[in-house]
């Protein structure tokens, strides 16, 4: 089930977006350097997919991706200038551009800008069936892996478990692990359950399927709106996305986002745009998340100003009038 996004509300074009100046030439050599996220996640095959076609767009470039702690590792690298792609969710984007220190964000990181919504993230709590979980009630004195610390992720744990009335003293243990250390110690039943933002169908979930049973755990409606934030959206993770589920789950999503920084040339950043776009088929065979990644969608919730260079390929498309 696609998750419809119209809820996010814009922001304003007229404050977002800044006036083209002529681009200057791209340089001889350019290095690009494409932050993603854990290698198991799903940000991480999917920047590869990405490097190649903006290799190709730009051939005297540099590209490389960088596995990181994902969304807020993410934004603060490109705030630093030590990368000009990154992918990051949309709860954290907002914080980030308004300095939220609580999510690990100082200041405001001002020099962040849009290059394109992508597609949601889906807040998926997968439990052993032996772990005695069926709700989310059921999570307290269990053991729990909630994600990197401070990574998009965690964040999306606290922000579920906390309007879910569930804090992370009511579990036995907490573990901050990436997707491929949590389903690793749920093998070997060092731990109970794991919470993880990522695409449908995300590589470390489907490992762990098809190698214990599981239960997802359903996120009700309730719940969702109790985050008071806009980010957060209910979704569907449909029946038989993993071995052993056989029916529609109920859960919370949340839009990812492809950014860039200021200090990036408009036309890098016009090739990169124009390289997601036709490129989706070598993103949707790197990870089938791709599939709901929509250019009809493109500026749907974008927290930030867009990149100038963005804006020239929407402008193309007709999609900024």
């Amino acid at each position: 089930m696609t998750v419809s996004l119209r809820s996010f509300v814009p922001f304003a074009f007229a404050a977002a977006v800044s006036v083209l100046s002529p681009a200057p030439a791209l340089a001889a050599e350019q290095f690009i350097n494409v932050l993603t996220g854990g290698t198991s996640g799903v940000y991480y095959p999917l920047g590869v997919a990405l490097a190649n076609g903006i290799g190709k767009a730009i051939p005297a470039s540099k590209t490389s991706v960088q596995a990181t702690k994902a969304s807020v590792e993410n934004l603060n690298l490109l705030q630093a200038g030590r990368g000009e792609v990154a992918f990051t969710l949309g709860d954290s984007l907002s914080d980030a551009w308004k300095g939220n220190e609580e999510a690990g964000f100082k200041t405001p990181l001002k020099k962040l800008r849009g290059i394109a919504a992508i597609y949601p993230n889906y807040i998926q709590i997968v439990a052993r069936a032996d772990a005695g979980i069926r709700t989310l009630a059921d999570l307290k004195g269990k053991k729990i892996s909630v994600g990197a610390p401070k990574s998009g992720t965690e964040l999306n744990a606290r922000t579920i478990l906390a309007a879910a009335g569930i804090t992370y003293k009511d579990f036995a243990k907490v573990e901050y692990l990436p997707f491929g250390e949590s389903v690793e110690l749920m093998k070997n039943r060092q731990l109970d359950v794991t919470l993880q933002s990522a695409g449908l169908g995300v590589s470390a979930l489907r490992d762990l399927a098809t190698s214990v049973d599981i239960v997802v755990v359903s996120i009700p409606v309730d719940v969702i709106k109790k985050t008071n934030d806009p980010a957060y959206l209910p979704a569907t993770i449909p029946a038989n996305t993993y071995r052993g589920q056989t029916t529609d789950i109920p859960a919370a999503a949340v839009q990812n986002y492809l950014v860039t920084q200021d200090g990036v040339n408009n036309e890098t950043v016009y090739a990169i745009t124009r390289a997601l776009w036709t490129g989706l088929d070598q993103l949707v065979a790197a990870h089938s998340a791709a599939k709901s990644i929509d250019l009809k969608h493109a500026l749907d919730g974008m927290p930030l100003p867009l990149h100038p260079g963005a804006e020239k390929y929407y402008r193309e498309v007709g999609l900024i009038k």
